[in-house]
């Protein structure tokens, strides 16, 4: 039995794809194994989102080689998407296949010669897909679906629309039957992923929406909890807020990426909405549920941002009702209008902003969490530590550490919040 070992970096989709070609791996007859044991072939699932995920990348791929110098390395994912020819130079790299082709990983295994291959398809003319066959998710309580890949917005900093392609859903139908397997092997939550997961079911025929699928899902009760991935502000109506905040198995949490608050940046970034549209958008969405958990995602030091622009940003930041936010240093990426802009911000500014804004982040992660103290939530077991805790997440995305407590995993429990420990809260279940 040949022994296959998977890394992956970046996002949800990514992780689900993984999951979905490790699964087909063991249907294959080949042992999953863990990174850094001895492995016949290593498949890294590359990133490409910032310069720092590419170096990421290559550093992964080298240690790879490093721990199993006999090895077929296998490279895939956005940075093989993007930069195959760079990845052709390096030692060792045995396939470098793209996102469309990860479906083939184990025919190109089985054709796989001595002379290295690559196989990465123009992306931007797949218009369809189809669902990833993924039956099992054995290493976490949370299972990912994807439902949607691709992007067709233009943001102009944003590389994943050259390495993802258009937009295209999965069916309506398939959707709901991939929420039910992962209900049939026993998940407790199931969370929707996508790369820009509101453009869900726009491109089938006849068309549908995420809209419909979340109230197709909620009505049946699929699933005890059902999670959404993040959506862009604009796609969120008023039909959702209501489905978000009334629907039993909704969890109420939300991430929706704004990347700057100052409007002259926004409009620099080609993202289609204003400071005053988003401001607007969290009242609407409090209002409808207050222990909403509300997160962003934010860019720091984009070309042109001033300091008068960054603090207007950061103020807009200090007065919105977060749990949490994303920062990113402003990384450019070649092919992106933004690349090539004039007035670029210094890097140690870029670097000075960033650590702002997640000290901010911090204090608006500490504010939430106090505001749960003393209340009951429902917390999904995830994991039994060695010191005896068990540790889990509530349906508004905290994560609370229980002291001494045998419920199993993948249970869910009320739980009392009684304290809060750096990151995570304290509780003791209630019943």
């Amino acid at each position: 039995m040949k022994k296959i070992s998977f890394v992956t970096l970046g996002c949800k989709t990514n992780q689900f794809e993984s999951a979905a070609m490790m699964e087909a791996a063991r249907k294959e007859g080949y042992q999953v194994v863990s990174t850094g044991e001895a492995a016949d072939i290593c498949v890294i699932n590359t990133c490409t989102v910032t310069a720092r995920t590419d170096a990421e990348s290559r550093r992964l791929i080298r240690r790879a080689l490093r721990q199993n110098p006999a090895a077929r390395i296998v490279v895939t994912g956005c940075y093989a998407q993007s930069a195959p020819d760079e990845i052709r130079t390096m030692p060792g790299v045995a396939l470098i296949i793209g996102n469309t082709e990860k479906r083939e990983l184990l025919h190109l295994l089985r054709k796989l010669g001595e002379e290295q291959q690559i196989k990465v398809a123009d992306i931007s003319q797949v218009h369809k897909t189809g669902p990833l066959i993924l039956e099992t998710f054995a290493e976490h309580t949370r299972a990912f679906l994807q439902v949607q890949n691709g992007c067709d917005s233009r943001c102009s900093y944003c590389i994943v629309p050259h390495v993802r392609g258009p937009s295209r859903s999965v069916g309506l139908n398939d959707a709901l039957e991939g929420i039910r397997t992962f209900a049939r092997q026993g998940f407790q939550e199931v969370v929707l992923t996508g790369i820009h997961l509101g453009a869900f079911g726009l491109d089938l025929s006849p068309p549908s929406s995420l809209l419909e699928l979340l109230s197709r899902a909620d009505r049946e009760r699929i699933v005890p909890r059902l999670r959404l991935g993040s959506v862009e502000p604009t796609e969120i109506s008023a039909e959702l807020i209501e489905r978000i905040a009334a629907g039993p198995t909704i969890c109420p949490h939300l991430h929706i990426p704004l990347q700057s608050g100052e409007d002259g940046v926004l409009a620099a970034m080609n993202r289609p909405y204003t400071s005053g549209f988003f401001r607007e958008l969290v009242d609407k969405l409090t209002a409808a549920a207050p222990s909403l958990c509300l997160g962003t995602d934010i860019i720091a030091g984009f070309p042109g941002e001033t300091e008068e622009a960054f603090e207007c940003g950061y103020h807009f930041l200090e007065e919105l009702p977060l749990a949490y936010f994303h920062v990113f240093p402003f990384s450019p990426r070649q092919g992106t209008p933004a690349a090539t802009m004039p007035d670029r911000v210094p890097a140690a500014v870029i670097k000075k902003r960033a650590e702002a804004l997640r000290t901010l982040s911090s204090s608006k992660k500490r504010a939430y969490f106090e505001s749960f103290l003393g209340r009951e939530v429902l917390v999904l077991i995830q994991e039994k530590r060695k010191d005896g805790n068990s540790k889990g997440l509530s349906r508004n995305y905290l994560s609370v550490s229980i002291p001494g407590h045998g419920t199993p995993v993948n249970t869910e429990v009320t739980v009392r919040i009684t304290g809060i420990d750096k990151d995570q809260l304290l509780g003791v279940v209630v019943r």
